[in-house]
């Protein structure tokens, strides 16, 4: 997978896994990183699937409908890269905060909907339940920032809640943070998920 690797100063940070949204490049996050943890190792990744020229993560069957099948496949792609990332570039495989907007946001989800220890954490702007109707793993000890608009067209409240809830039952801690936008990503929204990693 296409992607940025900037060493971090200090190894016993996560490392941050920066997930762009629909039509982002590995290049969008980069200033997150730097606000929320400058010290920490930034693995920063392109989705592997073009829509209408527009780098995503998986296929989508149109607004708001997943393709599935796509997902799982996906999901599985990118915590198999996460393996082959850790080992060439010698960072804790188990110590991996995402930071995913939109389309981004949901893969991470996905990645801790299908894999126990995929991720340690996860700062999701902007995100929707990425699959119904599953068993998800214990995700206990895993803490999860949600960045949600009251006046999102693409990601209405109730997803937000919904996620939240899954993530609860699954044993995960989870902050839902509102902002009255839409589904932009705002800079006190990017300051809320910063001052909600540095507890």
């Amino acid at each position: 997978m296409k992607h940025i690797f900037n060493k971090g100063t200090d190894q016993s940070r996560p490392t941050l896994l920066l997930l762009h949204g629909t039509g982002g490049t590995e290049q969008d996050l980069l200033q997150l990183a730097g606000i929320i943890d400058k010290e920490a190792n930034v693995l920063s990744v392109r989705g592997n699937v073009l829509e209408n020229g527009m780098p995503r993560f998986f296929k989508r069957l149109a607004e708001g409908v997943f393709d599935e099948e796509d997902l799982i496949f996906r999901t599985n792609e990118l915590n198999e890269f996460l393996d082959v990332a850790a080992a060439k570039y010698e960072f804790d495989r188990e110590n991996i905060t995402a930071v995913g907007y939109s389309n981004g946001a949901n893969i991470a989800a996905s990645l801790m909907f299908h894999f126990k220890d995929a991720l340690q954490g996860a700062i999701l702007h902007h995100p929707m339940v990425p699959r119904r109707g599953i068993d998800l793993p214990d995700l206990s000890g895993k803490n999860v920032f949600i960045g949600a608009g009251t006046n999102d067209p693409i990601c209405p409240a109730h997803e937000s809640e919904e996620l939240k809830t899954l993530l609860e039952n699954a044993g995960a801690q989870v902050e839902l943070h509102w902002e009255n936008h839409g589904h932009q990503l705002t800079m006190a929204e990017v300051q809320a998920a910063s001052a909600w990693y540095k507890n």
